[in-house]
Protein backbone atom coordinates (compact mmCIF):
# COMPACT_ATOMS: atom_id res chain seq x y z
CA UNK A 1 0.00 0.00 0.00
CA UNK A 2 1.18 3.52 -0.78
CA UNK A 3 2.30 5.51 2.25
CA UNK A 4 1.58 9.24 1.96
CA UNK A 5 3.82 11.37 4.16
CA UNK A 6 2.24 14.72 4.90
CA UNK A 7 1.51 17.25 7.63
CA UNK A 8 -1.13 16.38 10.21
CA UNK A 9 -4.69 17.52 9.47
CA UNK A 10 -5.83 20.85 10.86
CA UNK A 11 -8.13 23.79 10.13
CA UNK A 12 -11.02 21.51 9.04
CA UNK A 13 -9.50 20.99 5.59
CA UNK A 14 -7.56 17.98 4.31
CA UNK A 15 -4.18 19.63 4.90
CA UNK A 16 -2.58 23.03 5.43
CA UNK A 17 -0.12 22.11 2.68
CA UNK A 18 -1.51 22.89 -0.76
CA UNK A 19 0.42 20.04 -2.33
CA UNK A 20 -0.42 17.49 0.36
CA UNK A 21 -4.09 18.21 -0.40
CA UNK A 22 -3.35 17.81 -4.09
CA UNK A 23 -1.82 14.35 -3.70
CA UNK A 24 -4.32 12.98 -1.20
CA UNK A 25 -7.16 14.26 -3.39
CA UNK A 26 -5.59 12.63 -6.43
CA UNK A 27 -5.30 9.32 -4.57
CA UNK A 28 -8.94 9.49 -3.53
CA UNK A 29 -10.08 10.52 -7.00
CA UNK A 30 -8.31 7.51 -8.49
CA UNK A 31 -9.45 5.22 -5.64
CA UNK A 32 -5.86 4.21 -4.96
CA UNK A 33 -5.40 2.60 -1.52
CA UNK A 34 -3.02 4.56 0.70
CA UNK A 35 -2.02 5.12 4.30
CA UNK A 36 -1.28 8.58 5.76
CA UNK A 37 1.89 9.05 7.77
CA UNK A 38 2.01 12.35 9.69
CA UNK A 39 5.37 13.92 9.09
CA UNK A 40 7.33 17.18 8.95
CA UNK A 41 9.13 18.73 5.96
CA UNK A 42 12.59 18.02 7.34
CA UNK A 43 11.87 14.29 6.91
CA UNK A 44 11.18 14.63 3.19
CA UNK A 45 13.83 13.59 0.66
CA UNK A 46 13.85 17.15 -0.74
CA UNK A 47 13.17 18.77 2.61
CA UNK A 48 9.52 19.16 1.61
CA UNK A 49 6.17 17.43 1.85
CA UNK A 50 4.40 15.48 0.52
CA UNK A 51 6.27 12.40 -0.53
CA UNK A 52 5.09 8.85 -1.06
CA UNK A 53 6.63 5.47 -0.45
CA UNK A 54 5.38 2.74 -2.76
CA UNK A 55 6.97 -0.64 -2.07
CA UNK A 56 10.69 0.21 -2.11
CA UNK A 57 10.34 3.42 -4.12
CA UNK A 58 10.27 6.90 -2.57
CA UNK A 59 8.89 9.73 -4.73
CA UNK A 60 8.73 13.43 -3.81
CA UNK A 61 7.48 16.61 -5.55
CA UNK A 62 3.77 16.53 -6.27
CA UNK A 63 4.29 16.80 -10.04
CA UNK A 64 6.59 13.81 -10.07
CA UNK A 65 4.31 11.89 -7.71
CA UNK A 66 1.34 12.32 -10.07
CA UNK A 67 3.48 11.32 -13.06
CA UNK A 68 4.65 8.23 -11.16
CA UNK A 69 1.12 7.27 -10.18
CA UNK A 70 -0.09 7.68 -13.76
CA UNK A 71 2.74 5.61 -15.23
CA UNK A 72 2.48 2.91 -12.55
CA UNK A 73 -1.27 2.58 -12.06
CA UNK A 74 -2.71 4.11 -15.22
CA UNK A 75 -4.21 7.47 -16.08
CA UNK A 76 -7.88 7.11 -15.18
CA UNK A 77 -8.57 10.85 -14.86
CA UNK A 78 -7.08 12.54 -17.92
CA UNK A 79 -7.09 9.90 -20.63
CA UNK A 80 -10.37 11.19 -22.10
CA UNK A 81 -9.06 14.73 -22.60
CA UNK A 82 -8.02 15.93 -26.05
CA UNK A 83 -4.53 17.29 -26.66
CA UNK A 84 -5.94 20.81 -26.57
CA UNK A 85 -7.75 20.18 -23.29
CA UNK A 86 -4.60 18.71 -21.76
CA UNK A 87 -2.69 21.83 -22.78
CA UNK A 88 -5.31 24.08 -21.19
CA UNK A 89 -5.34 21.97 -18.02
CA UNK A 90 -1.55 22.11 -17.80
CA UNK A 91 -1.59 25.89 -18.20
CA UNK A 92 -4.08 26.33 -15.36
CA UNK A 93 -2.08 23.92 -13.22
CA UNK A 94 0.97 26.12 -13.70
CA UNK A 95 -1.06 29.25 -12.84
CA UNK A 96 -2.20 27.58 -9.64
CA UNK A 97 1.03 25.94 -8.55
CA UNK A 98 3.67 28.36 -9.83
CA UNK A 99 1.94 31.68 -9.17
CA UNK A 100 -1.17 31.71 -6.97
CA UNK A 101 0.51 29.25 -4.57
CA UNK A 102 3.35 31.69 -3.89
CA UNK A 103 0.94 34.53 -3.19
CA UNK A 104 -0.84 32.25 -0.72
CA UNK A 105 2.51 31.50 0.92
CA UNK A 106 3.22 35.23 1.20
CA UNK A 107 -0.01 35.68 3.15
CA UNK A 108 1.04 32.97 5.62
CA UNK A 109 4.70 33.57 6.22
CA UNK A 110 5.27 37.34 6.08
CA UNK A 111 2.03 39.31 5.62
CA UNK A 112 0.77 39.80 9.19
CA UNK A 113 2.01 38.62 12.57
CA UNK A 114 -1.41 37.08 13.30
CA UNK A 115 -1.22 34.98 10.15
CA UNK A 116 2.30 33.87 10.97
CA UNK A 117 1.34 32.80 14.50
CA UNK A 118 -1.63 30.82 13.14
CA UNK A 119 0.61 29.17 10.57
CA UNK A 120 3.39 28.50 13.09
CA UNK A 121 1.02 26.86 15.57
CA UNK A 122 -0.53 24.62 12.92
CA UNK A 123 2.80 23.35 11.58
CA UNK A 124 5.16 23.25 14.54
CA UNK A 125 3.02 22.72 17.65
CA UNK A 126 3.81 18.99 17.61
CA UNK A 127 7.41 19.80 18.58
CA UNK A 128 8.74 20.59 22.07
CA UNK A 129 8.77 24.38 22.75
CA UNK A 130 12.50 24.98 22.20
CA UNK A 131 12.66 22.84 19.07
CA UNK A 132 9.38 24.35 17.85
CA UNK A 133 10.65 27.93 17.98
CA UNK A 134 13.98 27.06 16.39
CA UNK A 135 12.42 25.03 13.60
CA UNK A 136 9.86 27.74 12.94
CA UNK A 137 12.58 30.39 12.70
CA UNK A 138 14.70 28.30 10.33
CA UNK A 139 11.80 27.41 8.05
CA UNK A 140 10.41 30.93 8.05
CA UNK A 141 13.74 32.24 6.80
CA UNK A 142 13.94 29.44 4.24
CA UNK A 143 10.41 29.97 2.91
CA UNK A 144 10.81 33.74 2.74
CA UNK A 145 14.04 33.25 0.82
CA UNK A 146 12.18 31.03 -1.64
CA UNK A 147 9.38 33.61 -1.99
CA UNK A 148 12.01 36.27 -2.67
CA UNK A 149 13.76 34.05 -5.21
CA UNK A 150 10.49 33.37 -7.00
CA UNK A 151 10.00 37.10 -7.49
CA UNK A 152 6.68 37.54 -5.69
CA UNK A 153 8.63 38.47 -2.56
CA UNK A 154 10.15 41.46 -4.37
CA UNK A 155 6.70 43.03 -4.78
CA UNK A 156 4.70 44.94 -2.21
CA UNK A 157 1.87 43.03 -0.57
CA UNK A 158 -0.63 45.13 -2.53
CA UNK A 159 1.09 44.39 -5.84
CA UNK A 160 1.26 40.65 -5.11
CA UNK A 161 -2.38 40.47 -4.02
CA UNK A 162 -3.50 42.40 -7.10
CA UNK A 163 -1.80 39.80 -9.28
CA UNK A 164 -3.41 37.05 -7.22
CA UNK A 165 -6.83 38.59 -7.78
CA UNK A 166 -6.20 38.30 -11.52
CA UNK A 167 -5.54 34.57 -11.03
CA UNK A 168 -8.74 34.19 -9.01
CA UNK A 169 -10.73 36.02 -11.70
CA UNK A 170 -9.30 33.78 -14.43
CA UNK A 171 -10.13 30.63 -12.46
CA UNK A 172 -13.66 31.79 -11.68
CA UNK A 173 -14.29 32.80 -15.30
CA UNK A 174 -12.99 29.51 -16.68
CA UNK A 175 -14.84 27.34 -14.18
CA UNK A 176 -18.08 29.27 -14.83
CA UNK A 177 -20.96 26.90 -14.03
CA UNK A 178 -19.12 23.64 -14.80
CA UNK A 179 -18.98 21.03 -12.01
CA UNK A 180 -15.24 20.53 -12.58
CA UNK A 181 -12.62 22.65 -14.29
CA UNK A 182 -12.49 20.56 -17.45
CA UNK A 183 -16.19 19.73 -17.65
CA UNK A 184 -18.46 17.04 -16.28
CA UNK A 185 -15.70 14.72 -15.04
CA UNK A 186 -12.97 15.41 -12.49
CA UNK A 187 -9.40 15.47 -13.81
CA UNK A 188 -5.99 15.79 -12.22
CA UNK A 189 -6.34 19.56 -12.61
CA UNK A 190 -9.08 19.44 -9.98
CA UNK A 191 -6.67 17.93 -7.47
CA UNK A 192 -4.38 20.93 -7.97
CA UNK A 193 -7.21 23.46 -8.06
CA UNK A 194 -8.83 22.19 -4.89
CA UNK A 195 -5.48 21.99 -3.09
CA UNK A 196 -4.60 25.60 -3.85
CA UNK A 197 -8.09 27.08 -3.54
CA UNK A 198 -9.10 25.42 -0.28
CA UNK A 199 -5.84 26.72 1.18
CA UNK A 200 -6.74 30.19 -0.03
CA UNK A 201 -10.41 30.57 0.90
CA UNK A 202 -11.02 27.71 3.32
CA UNK A 203 -8.42 28.29 6.03
CA UNK A 204 -7.99 30.82 8.89
CA UNK A 205 -5.37 32.91 7.09
CA UNK A 206 -6.72 36.36 6.36
CA UNK A 207 -5.72 38.42 3.32
CA UNK A 208 -7.16 40.48 0.46
CA UNK A 209 -6.73 37.45 -1.82
CA UNK A 210 -8.95 35.37 0.48
CA UNK A 211 -11.52 38.15 0.65
CA UNK A 212 -11.58 38.38 -3.14
CA UNK A 213 -11.86 34.61 -3.60
CA UNK A 214 -14.80 34.49 -1.21
CA UNK A 215 -16.73 36.82 -3.54
CA UNK A 216 -16.53 34.18 -6.28
CA UNK A 217 -19.50 32.02 -5.40
CA UNK A 218 -18.64 29.37 -7.97
CA UNK A 219 -15.16 28.88 -6.48
CA UNK A 220 -16.59 28.61 -2.97
CA UNK A 221 -19.21 26.12 -4.14
CA UNK A 222 -16.55 24.19 -6.03
CA UNK A 223 -14.37 23.80 -2.93
CA UNK A 224 -17.36 22.79 -0.82
CA UNK A 225 -18.40 20.23 -3.43
CA UNK A 226 -14.89 18.79 -3.77
CA UNK A 227 -14.54 18.45 -0.02
CA UNK A 228 -17.97 16.82 0.32
CA UNK A 229 -17.24 14.41 -2.52
CA UNK A 230 -13.69 13.38 -1.70
CA UNK A 231 -13.35 14.20 2.02
CA UNK A 232 -16.87 13.61 3.37
CA UNK A 233 -15.50 13.04 6.87
CA UNK A 234 -14.49 16.71 7.04
CA UNK A 235 -17.26 19.22 7.63
CA UNK A 236 -16.81 22.43 5.66
CA UNK A 237 -16.12 25.48 7.78
CA UNK A 238 -14.15 23.86 10.57
CA UNK A 239 -11.23 26.25 10.22
CA UNK A 240 -10.71 27.12 13.85
CA UNK A 241 -9.12 23.92 15.08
Amino acid sequence: MIKLHQLARTWGIPNLSHFCVKIETYLRMTKQPYQVVDSLPLKGPRGKLPFIVDKDKKVSDSRLIVNYLKSTYGDTLDAHLSAEQKAIAKSFQRLLEEHLYWISMTSRWNYTEANWQTNKKAIFSVLPPVARDLAALVYRRRINSQILGHGIGRLSSQEAFDLGKEDIDALADFLADKPYFMGDKPTSLDASAYGILVNTLGCPIESPIKDHALTKKNLVNYCQKMQAEFFPELAWGGTNS
